[in-house]
């Protein structure tokens, strides 16, 4: 059976599947339809592998997805079918990984199936290190894509939702590797079909640890402790705070070498402003309790359009699960820019300062997050009191390292009206945010939204 005839006949069962799935975008509307682009067979046969970009069409949304379609007559029993072509059971065949080992051989062949192309990078494949026969498991705590690691030694991010033109993830990480940059993990190869990359190839970091586990394990340490402060416990997360702003100054520093920056238009601030104040108006409109703050807030963007602001390649979207703490140092990851922006807002030159403010806020979240829900009254002062001291600790430690490192001539915390109009906006994203994804988080930006329009 041809490739394309098999996804047709998933069409319908697709429509019901495709919303379970956490990489699925737009939750809340309805599919109207879900049609074929392109379709190839990675490998055939039972079980076998079907490669698939489709057209998920919502209302007046239309996107395109990657599916990985695993066909087999007897499937594992754990794995949910979204339907059946004949006799075969149609799945997911991330879920079972074993079917997608193939794909590492695909980039040392340099393979062109059917005109899906593994690409090593330049320098890399089987004559220069590149293992092949490793087995695969899934990543299983992404959010908008799919992840594979071979063994201990790499890891395959597939795109779920793939745009023509270059890909910035993979764009970004070749100018810091060529910058030799320590602070990201090699690029080794791309997976692409005509002008679109589907999967980027990059070195595994066994031994790292996320940012956000370290700093969450931190705050567990410090609320454990009684009456010690920040600094006094065990868990301080303060020195990694600063060498962790050390790297994202480096990684700035780099990409403004390679990258190329330039000061900010008046025209070019006056549209991020813009931007800024578009998304308080939607937010306003779905959670109305944050009008109280109007006023503050869009002075506090207002400010910006005085502001020397230089532009360059940023990261986009940094927070703690962005970072990794390996034996070695600091190392950032997934330089997609924010999932939910346009490809244009993702492709523009930004702001170090919105990095910054990133992080910021992600350490806010780190502090606060671990007692969302809780009805305990009489311990929540004291907790308070606590997540804000470790908050100002790390917040501090973070931009000392960044400014001793040359990410800036003054101290961070001079730019105070730059970052808290950044810090604000990202705080505007998070209360619409979590209003429609997680209300139960709702209070954190909030509570943060008060303490900022009250400075």
């Amino acid at each position: 059976m041809k490739a394309d005839e098999i996804v047709t006949s998933l069409a319908e069962p697709l429509r019901e599947w495709l919303p379970r799935q956490r990489w699925f975008a737009s939750k809340n509307r309805s599919i109207d339809a879900v049609e074929p682009q392109a379709s190839v067979w990675l490998e055939d046969g039972d079980p076998g592998v079907v490669h698939a970009l489709v057209t998920v069409r919502q209302q007046d949304i239309a996107d395109t997805y990657q599916l990985l379609i695993g066909l087999a007559s007897e499937p594992a029993e754990y794995i949910e079918v979204i339907g059946n072509v004949g006799e075969l059971a149609a799945f997911d065949a991330s879920v079972d990984p074993a079917l997608l080992a193939p794909l590492l051989d695909f980039f040392a062949a340099r393979a062109d199936r059917h005109g899906v192309v593994f690409a090593p990078e330049p320098g890399t494949g089987p004559n220069t290190g590149l293992k092949t026969g490793l087995r695969p498991r899934s990543v299983g705590a992404e959010q908008s894509n799919t992840s594979l690691i071979f063994g201990d030694a790499y890891i395959l991010k597939l795109y779920r939702r793939p745009l023509p033109g270059k890909q910035r993830d993979l764009e970004l990480h070749r100018l810091l590797h060529a910058a030799g940059s320590p602070h990201i993990a090699t690029p080794l190869g791309s997976i692409q079909a005509r002008d679109t990359v589907l999967g980027f190839l990059q070195q595994y970091l066994p031994d790292a640890t996320e940012g956000w586990a370290a700093a969450s394990a931190s705050v567990r340490d410090l609320m454990a402790e009684g009456d010690l402060h920040a600094s006094e416990v065990g868990g301080d997360f303060a020195g990694e705070a600063r060498r962790l702003g050390a790297a994202v100054a480096a990684v700035h520093a780099d990409l403004a070498r390679v990258g190329g920056s330039s000061a900010a238009s008046p025209e070019q601030v006056a549209n991020m402003v813009a931007s800024m104040h578009a998304r308080l108006d939607k937010v306003l409109k779905q959670v109305p309790e944050i009008a109280e703050h109007e006023t503050t807030v869009r002075a506090a963007f207002d400010e910006l359009n005085a502001t020397p602001l230089v532009l360059q390649q940023i990261h986009g979207d940094l927070h703690l699960g962005q970072v990794l703490r390996t034996t070695s140092g600091w190392v950032l990851i997934d330089f997609e820019g924010e999932p939910a922006a346009t490809l244009a807002d993702r492709s523009a030159l930004g702001s170090p300062l919105r990095d910054v403010a990133g992080m910021l806020r992600s350490f806010d979240y780190a502090a606060h997050h671990l007692h969302v829900g809780e009805g305990d009254a009489r311990g929540e002062h004291q907790r308070e009191v606590r997540a804000e001291e470790w908050v100002e600790r790390n917040c501090a430690a973070f931009c000392e390292g960044y400014t001793a490192a040359g990410g800036e001539t003054r101290d961070l915390r001079e730019h105070h009206a730059e970052l808290r109009a950044f810090e604000l906006d990202k705080v505007v994203y998070e209360v619409g945010y979590e209003q429609q994804n997680r209300p139960s988080w709702l209070p954190i930006p909030l509570g943060a939204l008060a303490r900022l329009t009250a400075n």
